[in-house]
């Protein structure tokens, strides 16, 4: 019996640590408030009885947190593996593209459709469509899966909120879909919708966890103010808010209060860029093709309906009026890290190509307020302007207040100190809603 004793002790301790390191989703029930989704428009839960404590997780990767070492996994990975459960025996919907693919590149409808042990009865698809081929702003249709023989209902049809008859033949929501952090970038404003119309139709949700591919570090831009929330700028917000969709997931939940969990990566931390995690790029909609477009999005993608445009998939930017060589001496003199300007003519339109140098410290959003401020004192661009409408220009900048200080012809840096403020009060209050 003395023998005996010690080997009961050592074999409860290590089934305590092993049920322990299971414990790592997120789970985020946020309190019931309403939910007043903006206007759509577009351009470019756990087994029964399990309690909220025994799937939280304090900051920190999974991976540190089992106390494991592992590479980077996705959340898609997670949950055909040590997260299994959270899906078994349930009728799943999924809201996808086709960016929702593991890091061998296998489609995660693929997974769970030949996956027996739960049935997979909804795919639910975003702006451009579950294969992403439509274009920007390009209204899209329901239809039933040609091998699947299921429903593929679009979210950017008839309507952007999942419907009480689009929810009823599924158990949980599970979204997976790669962000490209941009708050103007419609993905994360279909999570928000999907979130909210889980809350009011009692669907857990369940937010595969996918990198920011900027970088969960630099956080730029004004805030967007509530008058200005609409589907291209969907909470507050700024331009570029360094966080993943699991993150986004739970700051949205603060006002939706949906039945949350997030699946987190492994290996993943705050400083890695998408060139980090060692994943191929796929496609996330016809113009962002690979990593220099995600990366210029919103460098160049800042001026709608000023004129001062985009072009080569983000790559490059200008307008008529405006003086290429000027306009790359301004900007490769005001210090902006990462990034060289070069001067470009494109028709009748001057404008500079972006070369990236250094991706880890470019920022793109602030790059982007540069560009324009000096792209104004340049050709001094009309600045649009809200009246009962708003005008896309104010949606984009989630606020009047950047086409005012146009106007005022205030320099980029004056622009930037004005509002660096509410960027310094979103930057504290996002630190509650951070995974990694």
């Amino acid at each position: 019996m003395k023998k005996i004793m010690p080997l009961l002790v050592v074999i409860i301790l290590v089934l305590f640590l092993a049920g322990c390191s299971e414990n790592n989703v997120v789970n985020t029930g946020g309190p019931q408030v309403a939910h007043q989704p903006g206007e759509g428009l577009g351009t470019e839960a756990g087994p029964a009885g399990e309690s909220q404590d025994q799937v939280s997780q304090e900051p920190g990767s999974a991976a540190e947190t089992s106390g494991e070492t592992t590479s980077f996994k996705l959340g898609d990975e997670l949950l055909m593996s040590k997260y299994h459960y959270l899906v078994e025996g349930k009728k799943v919907g999924l809201v996808t593209n086709q960016s929702g693919v593991n890091s061998r590149g296998q489609s995660t409808i693929d997974l769970l459709a030949s996956d027996k042990s739960l049935q997979l009865n909804a795919l639910y698809g975003p702006e451009h469509g579950i294969d992403g081929t439509a274009s920007a702003g390009e209204y899209v249709e329901s239809y039933t899966h040609p091998v699947l023989g299921i429903p593929v209902y679009s979210l950017y049809g008839s309507t952007r909120m999942p419907t009480a008859a689009m929810l009823e033949n599924i158990d949980v929501l599970v979204f997976d879909i790669q962000d490209i952090g941009a708050r103007s970038y419609t993905y994360m404003s279909t999570l928000n919708y999907c979130m909210a119309a889980a809350q009011k139709y009692g669907k857990p949700v369940l937010v595969l966890d996918r990198p920011n591919p900027v970088g969960g570090l630099i956080v730029e831009g004004p805030v967007l103010e509530d008058p200005y929330i609409t589907f291209v700028g969907v909470d507050n917000l700024p331009m570029a808010h360094g966080m993943t969709a699991g993150e986004l997931a739970k700051f949205f939940n603060r006002k939706i209060g949906a039945d949350l969990k997030v699946i987190p990566m492994e290996g993943y931390s705050r400083e890695m860029i998408y060139q980090d995690t060692g994943l191929s790029w796929v496609q996330t909609s016809p113009n962002i093709p690979d990593l220099d477009s995600v990366f210029g999005y919103m460098a160049t993608g800042l001026g709608e309906g000023t004129g001062i445009a985009q072009a080569d998939k983000f790559k490059w930017i200008g307008g008529k009026g405006i003086d290429a060589q000027k306009f790359a001496d301004l900007l490769n003199n005001a210090g902006l890290p990462g990034v060289a300007f070069i001067p470009e003519v494109r028709g009748e339109a001057g404008g500079v190509r972006l070369k990236i140098h250094d991706y880890q410290s470019f920022n793109p959003a602030k790059t982007g307020i540069y560009a324009l401020a000096y792209a104004h004192s340049l050709n001094n661009f009309t600045v649009p302007k809200s009246g009962e409408a708003v005008v896309m220009f104010d949606k984009i900048m989630g606020s009047d207040k950047i086409g005012q200080y146009l106007e005022q012809g205030l320099s980029p840096q004056q622009i930037e100190a004005n509002y660096t403020p509410a960027l310094d009060r979103f930057k504290a209050e996002r630190e509650k809603y951070l995974i990694y």
